[in-house]
């Protein structure tokens, strides 16, 4: 009876530390808490050199799910510009580069790290919002530096989280979404007179980000 009663004691603790392994490794093989990402619209800039329309935009996102609809993050980006961000679509904004009629006299690099905030709506729907400070050089014609300056950049996104592969670890994110700066300080007379046309926002720019979850 001793042994039947040890043998039950061993085999019952046996087989709960079993399950309990079991449970750890799937949580470990199917909870990917992180995930980068980046906007395509950076692979276009490759081939482009020293191009004067040429943004050299970077920009890369670290995030972490806080839980099923909260999302959290790191942004870095760095950008040039070459005319004001404020020209929205309607006022001829493709036509102008063309014509390169609003074209800054240089250039004005733009580089910052900030927070990002992901809330999922349903199933997946997205809406998000992302600040970033940003650190200004503004450069002439001649590739001379001529001033530095501050922004504080933010935007507002809406779209669609679609996962896709054997484990949903790849996924894709389209959206839309419009940008704001608030505070934009210490900008050269020659590039204040251009940004001063138009506004300090730009709406309705389409996106795609493209990520891998951690």
């Amino acid at each position: 009876m001793k042994k039947l009663l040890l043998f039950s004691f061993t085999f019952f603790t046996i087989n709960s530390f079993a399950q309990s392994d079991t449970i750890h490794v799937k949580t470990d093989t199917n909870d990917h808490k992180y995930r980068i990402s980046f906007p395509a619209i950076i692979l276009g800039n490759i081939g482009k050199g020293g191009e004067r329309t040429n943004t050299q935009h970077i920009e890369f996102h670290v995030k972490k799910e806080l839980d099923a609809k909260n999302i959290v993050g790191i942004k870095f980006a760095t950008w040039r510009l070459f005319q004001p961000m404020g020209i929205q679509w309607w006022d001829g904004l493709l036509d102008k580069i063309d014509t390169e009629s609003e074209f800054y006299p240089g250039h004005v690099r733009e580089t910052g790290i900030g927070i990002s905030y992901q809330r999922m709506l349903w199933k997946g729907l997205f809406a998000s919002v992302e600040v970033l400070p940003q650190f200004k050089t503004y450069i002439d014609e001649d590739d001379t530096k001529i001033a530095n300056g501050f922004k504080l950049y933010t935007s507002y996104h809406v779209g669609y989280h679609i996962a896709f592969g054997k484990k949903k670890r790849f996924f894709v994110e389209p959206q839309f979404h419009f940008q704001n700066w608030m505070f934009d300080t210490n900008t050269p007379e020659a590039f204040k007179v251009l940004d001063d046309k138009w506004k300090n926002y730009f709406l309705f720019e389409p996106n795609l980000y493209v990520g891998y979850k951690f």
